[in-house]
């Protein structure tokens, strides 16, 4: 009987993946198409060509349908890393100074804000499950993951799981054999 092989790909937490992005023409995909709105006006703002603001108004009112058409509210001059995925990004709400790294994942109603000072700083390949609250201006590390309906106030080491409210650190486990165990296991 053959076994086989689940590979995962490697997902950088600092080269963006753009085809995490990519929308082909006529798909379906509001997520996708409020992202390209995003960068076509961060592309039309820093062009010196003379008719820019025909571009920077077409990206715009391209920002603006998606934006009702997603209940998103993410600003135009935000600084969002390549690779976001945001499969349902219903009710999802970014602060205009928060910067989230590449190839983050970030789920629906999600809020990343701010308490006062500062908005956060998300490293790059950070999953962010449904309903959660990133807080004030606090910095969360690579290929870190914060629950669902978490609620986080304080920094978030890299590789770290943040869950419940407000939401505690969990260290990522690791289960080390004893000689022992290790002897049992292969024989």
């Amino acid at each position: 009987m053959a076994r086989t092989r689940v590979v995962r790909a490697v997902i950088s937490a600092t080269e963006p993946d753009w085809r995490r992005e990519h929308k082909r023409t006529f798909e379906w995909s509001p997520s996708r198409s409020l992202l390209a709105s995003l960068r076509s006006y961060q592309r039309w703002r820093d062009s010196k060509r003379p008719w820019r603001w025909f571009g920077i108004k077409a990206a715009v009112l391209r920002h603006r349908f998606w934006s009702l058409v997603t209940a998103a509210d993410i600003p135009l001059d935000c600084r969002i890393g390549g690779g976001l995925l945001m499969p349902h990004p219903n009710g999802i709400v970014i602060h205009p100074h928060a910067v989230i790294g590449p190839n983050c994942l970030i789920f629906q109603q999600v809020t990343i804000g701010t308490v006062g000072d500062g908005a956060p700083t998300i490293g790059g390949r950070v999953d962010i499950g449904a309903g959660a609250k990133v807080l004030g201006a606090i910095r969360v590390g690579e290929q870190a993951q914060i629950g669902a309906n978490a609620v986080l106030l304080q920094d978030l080491p890299a590789g770290c799981v943040a869950v419940g409210v407000p939401a505690r650190v969990v260290q990522p486990e690791l289960h080390v054999l004893s000689t022992h165990d290790a002897g049992s296991a292969v024989g």
